[in-house]
């Protein structure tokens, strides 16, 4: 049964990005100094605030996600914040991926992502020690 939860997630991931344009700032396309990052347009002759044809669509109610994936972190993964070793306990490999608190040590951030691993867990970000680990032993 959870395996089939677990494909209906990857589904409505693959139809979520399928079904919804990059949405991006007015006329970013036009000046350097302007990001892409999305920012509402208020101008009164603005032809995308109007929804005229041929501009960049905008965000609206037809774009929102499926339920089953809102708050889940881009892989599919709920994403739970991790504190200490005792935090990992209540974790489902299939499920769950770990989030190493900012203000754990680097020292119990390695045991903690070492024990993850361990269990199957999903690390999304680990500490410099064991990404290089990680790294080394996928190159050789």
């Amino acid at each position: 049964m959870m395996s089939e939860s677990r494909e209906s997630i990857k589904r409505a991931l693959a139809k979520k990005k399928r079904n919804k344009p990059e949405f991006v700032r007015q006329e970013s396309w036009r000046y350097k100094r302007l990001d892409e990052s999305w920012r509402r347009p208020r101008g009164i002759d603005s032809k995308m605030r109007l929804k005229k044809k041929g501009w960049p669509k905008s965000p609206n109610v037809g774009y929102r996600s499926p339920k089953n994936l809102r708050g889940l972190h881009p892989s599919g993964y709920r994403e739970i914040l991790v504190r200490n070793l005792s935090d990992l306990e209540k974790l489902d490999p299939e499920l769950d991926a770990v989030r190493i608190a900012h203000t754990v040590g680097e020292k119990k951030a390695i045991e903690i992502s070492s024990r993850a691993y361990d269990m199957g867990l999903k690390v999304l970000n680990p500490p410099e020690a064991v990404r290089s680990e990680v790294g080394e032993s996928e190159s050789t």
